[in-house]
């Protein structure tokens, strides 16, 4: 059975009617898509049939045939991303949460509150897809308020950090040394100011670090806390490099950019992540990509949000691939 919506498509696996009806009846004010499926050989055909629908399965622990620890296993070797629930009731909670190795996201007790269901749903769901990308803070309001990562378009600040000369380093280490280093003296540590400043990781792509202010919780101040990130990063790292020797340095440069961008979860059936789109993000990393070491280049667009709180010094105009006019250019020197 399938009751239209717009916003995730979430099975329901137990071969009990009623606890399916009470699901359903829970969770049919979310907003969600319902599958139902009696059994787990019945649910595993399910989201095979239906790879970019299902996006939260929640099973049932003790069924005929397969049970919910190995539906849900079943169903991640299929779609990792897919928010996998058990249900259980309190007599075999303990052994349920003993028995599983399989990545299962969350578990609901029966009987259950339906408030409390709802809640937990949300929160398994929004803490599966965002818990490595946020800080707790955002995590927080997207758990009260999902909606935020639907799709759509909204006013953000996109900020990418890149490492000067980083293929000639890569080539002069040992290939697992050098991830180590430069997880412990780059990823996590310039990771974690995106976090301090409520921003959001939105990936790594090689050595070059993707953050956005102002999704998927807006705030007036989104390009003061991404420059305050940028400045805050280019101090970290200096501060790095002095404890190491040049085979060692990670010099930097950073380029953003504020406008518009469409926002939201993206990808394939099997991987989904949330992440921007758009002129501005392409704006942001053409500027990170004509940043010298130490600089922090920013557009006109930032820079009139920020003007009273940074120092800057006026770069000569670039020209870019999609704007008429060439654009002028602010490094910023430091905060005031």
């Amino acid at each position: 059975m399938v009751v239209e919506a717009d916003m995730n498509g979430l099975l329901i696996v137990d071969d009990e009617e009623g606890v399916r009806r009470a699901l359903q009846k829970a969770l049919g004010r979310e907003n969600y898509s319902i599958f139902q499926a009696t059994t787990g050989h019945e649910a595993i055909e399910v989201v095979k049939q239906q790879p970019g629908e299902i996006t939260i399965v929640i099973s049932d622990y003790k069924m005929p045939g397969l049970d919910g620890l190995q539906t849900l296993a079943a169903i991640g070797s299929i779609n990792p991303d897919i928010t996998r629930i058990m249900l259980t009731g309190y007599a075999t909670l303990e052994g349920a949460i003993a028995a599983t190795n399989e990545g299962i996201d969350g578990f609901l007790t029966k009987p259950f509150d339906n408030v409390e269901l709802r809640a937990k749903v949300r929160e398994y769901f929004v803490r599966k897809r965002l818990k490595q990308f946020v800080s707790a803070q955002v995590l927080q309001q997207l758990q009260n308020d999902p909606s935020h990562l639907t799709p759509r378009k909204q006013a953000a600040t996109v900020l990418f950090a890149d490492i000067r000369g980083f293929t000639s380093l890569t080539e002069k280490h040992d290939p697992q040394e050098w991830a180590q280093f430069l997880s412990d003296n780059y990823f996590s540590p310039l990771g974690e100011i995106i976090f301090q400043n409520d921003g959001t990781l939105d990936k790594h792509i090689g050595d070059c670090i993707m953050a956005i202010y102002g999704a998927p919780i807006s705030g007036a101040d989104d390009a003061l806390r991404a420059v305050r990130s940028a400045v805050a990063m280019r101090a970290m790292m200096n501060e790095i490099n002095a404890r190491h020797d040049a085979l060692y340095q990670l010099p930097i440069g950073i380029g953003i950019h504020t406008g518009e961008v469409v926002v939201g979860m993206f990808g394939s059936a099997r991987k989904r992540e949330y992440t921007a789109l758009g002129h501005t993000v392409n704006v942001a990393a053409r500027l990170e990509q004509y940043a010298a070491s130490d600089q922090i280049l920013v557009s006109p667009q930032t820079y009139e949000l920020i003007k009273d709180q940074v120092e800057v010094e006026s770069l000569a105009p670039l020209a870019f691939r999609g704007i008429v006019d060439a654009m002028q250019v602010y490094n910023v020197l430091r905060l005031t």
